[in-house]
């Protein structure tokens, strides 16, 4: 396992939630959800996250259908994730199979007693959460980074 800090994001059409986990990579914990319908500004605050948290790479969710397959929303987040590497390089983006998390958050939210109204706020947050959790546990088990590889372009 990689020693170092990383952030994890869900990338939604409304909203982005962001998580963050220690140095050793053992516990992912919500940053922030940011506003997504403005996107040079959502990136433009994910930058400043970055700056200010030293990751030593972010993972980005990749909404899959159940199947494995990729539809618009993952053409949307590889270009989201793509123009993101090139404003925060050289650290690393990754993006990792998301199936399922909103909803894993969402049960998780709603066993924890936050109601529907206040959960849309911070269920994005949750689902990074999670997505950051399954990628540490991916790379724990198999010694290997998670996920795919964001290349630059230029």
């Amino acid at each position: 396992m990689r020693r170092g800090r990383r952030l994890a994001i869900d990338v939604g059409d409304a909203r982005i939630g962001v998580a963050s986990c220690d140095p050793d990579g053992v516990l992912a914990t919500p940053v922030e959800t940011v506003p997504g319908r403005d996107v040079p500004a959502a990136h433009r605050r994910l930058k400043a996250l970055v700056e200010e948290y030293e990751p030593l790479e972010v993972v980005v969710g990749l909404p899959r259908s159940l199947n494995g397959g990729e539809g618009p929303a993952a053409a949307k987040v590889r270009a989201f994730a793509q123009e993101m590497a090139r404003g925060i390089a050289p650290v690393a983006v990754r993006l990792v199979d998301e199936r399922m998390t909103t909803v894993t958050a969402t049960q998780g939210l709603r066993a924890s007693g936050v109601r529907s109204k206040k959960g849309r706020s911070v269920v994005d947050q949750a689902a990074a959460v999670v997505i950051l959790q399954s990628a540490l546990e991916t790379e724990r088990v198999s010694g290997h980074p998670p996920g795919e590889s964001v290349e630059v372009v230029i």
